[in-house]
């Protein structure tokens, strides 16, 4: 019976470890990956790109035909146990899953952890962070304008002065803005639909890595 050599056995392991290593590893920074497909029409119209902190409606499904190039490195930034910020964080684990995104998860454990949560993401170098959660609001208008080079997705809230690297996917129903402004009059809790946070984070998706960033997604027509 034939058997393998040591050497051919070690190189098999060291093939194995280091195909392992490259799905995991997130140790060194890298260009952000392109997404695939562009959006349709409806999304932003091509002649007149939204000014910095406007607010855009696109069609609805408008942005069905971009995805994240698989492997695309995500955190999920989240905070809190309410209703909408569970079902966020569950449509972006629904996303990634879909899209073969590389995903983690950093979560902070209260309100002394907000800060060190949103560091420890960074401390990761995505691709993207994807926030869910009012309460990481104020934490992440401190931290944004100094990591232009980071981009961060909030789904279902905003800043209420956000930086060029920050886009936001917001409705009627939601849009907390933080810093000090309290809740918005129309804030609705049950306005967070499946539905409708699934659709937040394919749209604001859709912007953050086609280049569409530093505006305000709006998802009423839905």
């Amino acid at each position: 019976m034939h058997r393998p050599s040591l050497a051919a056995v070690l190189v098999v392991a060291a093939a194995l470890l280091t195909g392992c290593a490259s799905g995991d590893d997130w140790s060194q920074r890298r260009p952000v990956p392109s997404a695939v497909g562009t959006p349709g029409a409806g999304f932003t119209d091509p002649g007149r790109p939204p000014a910095p902190e406007s607010t855009v409606t696109p069609s609805p499904g408008s942005w069905s035909g971009v995805r994240p190039a698989p492997g695309t490195r995500v955190v999920l930034l989240t905070a809190g146990t309410d209703r909408p910020a569970k079902t966020l964080a569950e449509a972006v684990r629904e996303w990634a899953k879909e899209t073969d995104v590389d995903l983690r998860t950093v979560t902070a454990s209260d309100d002394t952890d907000l800060l060190p949560a949103v560091t420890r993401a960074l401390d990761l170098h995505p691709d993207l962070v994807v926030s869910a959660g009012n309460d990481l609001i104020d934490p992440l208008t401190t931290v944004t304008p100094s990591h232009l080079a980071q981009r961060f997705l909030i789904v279902g809230a905003e800043l209420a002065e956000p930086t060029e690297n920050v886009t936001a996917v917001d409705w009627t129903g939601a849009s907390f803005r933080g810093e000090g402004l309290g809740m918005s009059s129309t804030y609705d809790p049950a306005s967070f639909t499946g539905a409708r946070c699934a659709a937040a984070i394919r749209a604001g998706a859709a912007a953050a890595l086609t280049g569409r960033t530093g505006i305000v997604v709006w998802l009423d027509d839905f």
